[in-house]
């Protein structure tokens, strides 16, 4: 009898034991860097540049587009240049030419300017 006690003592501690609720082995740890409001060229800048100011500011330009927007770089440069944020958000001479657009666009834009123009 008390043979079959240690051993279910054991054979629960062991089950005990290996059973971890933190899954804390083998699972990748979340990056404390890791910022959820973060923005990236990538992901959230260039699919709003494409959808609204390529068709113009293209490579090569086109309409009389004064330069490309293609690149992280030419964006970059022309927010910082250009006055970029200031076209996109007047209402007197917008840019796209055709209205402003969404303001939710226009915030990220300005945002990922204010984080330092992550990639």
């Amino acid at each position: 009898m008390k043979k079959i006690t240690v051993l279910l003592i054991g054979a629960m501690v062991f089950a005990v034991g290996c059973s971890k609720s933190d899954n804390s082995e083998g699972a990748p740890m979340d990056d404390p860097n890791d910022d959820p409001t973060a923005l990236s060229y990538q992901s959230d800048i260039r699919p709003i540049i494409q959808g609204n100011c390529l068709s113009c500011h293209g490579n090569p330009p086109t309409q009389n587009a004064p330069m490309s927007l293609t690149t992280l770089n030419e964006v970059k440069s022309a927010i910082q240049n250009r006055g970029l944020l200031s076209r996109i958000n007047s209402t007197t001479n917008p840019m796209p030419p055709n209205g402003l657009m969404p303001q939710t666009a226009r915030a990220l834009i300005s945002e990922w300017a204010n984080q330092d123009f992550p990639e």
